[in-house]
């Protein structure tokens, strides 16, 4: 088979270079030009566990291609993907869908009868079938079928969620009926591999398949903002959250994931999908309150940690020396979207904090988000050279096996508020800190 995948960011890339793994022949297009000469030249502008290597080993292999010529991606195409940015929209909330309307334009232009067109990128409700609407009305004699399937991929896990994943989501316009036999044969061919180890493969309507991505990622940011607010009641009553929320986990009606506390989620998912959906809901005049009171607790809890932070410090860090350990808003991934870090470093260094910081891949993408003052280190034990606090803001693994002493020998200070639980309290009291934890008494 072949297809195109138009855009080269973060879904189109990994989902393109996993097509490829199954065997078919994709063709990535990329109208930035630094974007597209870093992946012709085989290198990968955004960090993610395993993308490098299926990249290389597909495009020698000659199933995955990289180019800015729309015309020719499409050219013999089976199905052509729309995978390109929709960004929160200034002022309303909504998913700005300038991108996605404009690739239905350009793919209306060269597309081949019989083409299925496919919505990758994750969009409102009514957007596959205002799609068709503009291919039908750019060019009215072209024969398409129209497709959305929404992407389950975690930063971090990409690759594994792509080739091993819960479930494929394929939304067409008329589920069942003779006009949609071609979507939903050639989405079929195009998964086979996933169905021949029994991957559950859901067909559904647009708006269903469009509805169910906003409404997965609502629940699991609703889910890490619940054991948020559990963690600090169990900080009041003298309980253990990790505990309770392995009390929870063990629940098949709840589940193990996403129930590990922090300082807020952020990426380029929940905060942004979290927000769509309650604008939606609110046009649909159906309220999402749940989600709306989700996305404030989770915007109140960046400032609060710091201040917990301030607090630990006596009150006032005009002056301090604060070491942060980790700036992306999960590991494994280089994404500064939205991440807690943020918020945190402003308002300390706001209050007059310098900050020495430290991140495994994200340093760069930190730099024009974070204030001028801040330092950048070279390890961990750098950024806590000298310091009289220490703060962790992400879970690198890296970071988990960093010896108390060490630390100790390392800092000014012995104030350490692990905002992620990622050491022993014991441990960390023993080598004589003064630690705090989320949810932990």
């Amino acid at each position: 088979m072949r297809i195109a995948m138009i855009g080269g960011g973060y879904v189109g890339l990994v989902s393109g270079a996993c097509f490829a793994e199954f065997g078919t022949e994709v063709a990535v297009v990329e109208t930035d030009p630094a974007k597209l000469a870093a992946l012709q030249a085989g290198d990968i502008p955004i960090y993610e566990p395993g993308l490098e290597a299926i990249v290389r080993t597909n495009t020698a292999a000659g199933r995955l291609t990289f180019g800015a010529d729309l015309a020719a991606a499409v050219r013999g195409a089976q199905a052509v993907f729309i995978a390109v940015g929709t960004p929160t929209r200034r002022g309303d909330g909504h998913a700005d869908l300038t991108y996605v309307y404009e690739a239905a334009r350009q793919i209306a232009g060269v597309a081949e009868d019989g083409v299925v067109i496919v919505t990758k990128s994750t969009v409102p409700v009514g957007t596959g079938r205002e799609v068709a609407r503009i291919v039908r009305e750019c060019r009215p004699a072209l024969q398409f079928s129209m497709a959305s399937n929404p992407e389950f991929l975690r930063e971090g896990s990409a690759i594994g969620d792509f080739l091993r994943p819960d479930r494929v989501i394929i939304g067409v316009e008329a589920p069942g009926e003779p006009q949609s036999l071609a979507a939903e044969q050639v989405m079929r061919a195009l998964y086979r591999p996933l169905y021949l180890i029994e991957t559950p493969i859901v067909f559904t309507g647009l708006e269903t398949a469009e509805l169910t991505k906003y409404a997965a990622n609502a629940f699991l940011a609703m889910k890490v903002t619940f054991i948020n607010e559990m963690a600090d009641l169990c900080e009041r009553v003298g309980a253990n959250v990790h505990d309770v929320a392995r009390g929870m986990g063990l629940d098949q009606r709840i589940g193990r994931r996403f129930l590990h506390p922090g300082p807020g989620y952020g990426g380029s998912c929940f905060p942004k999908d979290t927000r769509a959906l309650t604008a939606i809901a609110a046009d649909a005049g159906a309220p999402t309150r749940l989600i709306e009171t989700t996305i404030a607790i989770n915007e109140q809890r960046k400032l609060a940690m710091a201040e917990r932070i301030v607090a630990l410090a006596g009150g006032d860090v005009a002056g301090l020396r604060i070491g942060v350990l980790g700036l992306t808003f999960k590991p494994d991934t280089d994404d500064m979207r939205e991440a807690s870090s943020i918020p945190i470093i402003r308002a300390l260094a706001a209050q007059g904090a310098e900050i020495r910081a430290y991140d495994p891949e994200g340093m760069a993408q930190a730099k024009p988000l974070l204030p001028e003052q801040v330092q950048y280190c070279a390890g961990a034990l750098e950024a806590a050279e000298g310091c009289d606090v220490l703060v962790v803001l992400t879970e690198w693994n890296q970071f988990r096996a960093l010896p108390p002493d060490r630390l100790a020998d390392a800092m000014r200070g012995r104030t350490v508020a692990d905002l992620r639980n990622i050491w022993d309290p014991n441990a960390m009291r023993d080598a004589g800190f003064t630690y705090s934890s989320i949810g932990r008494s």
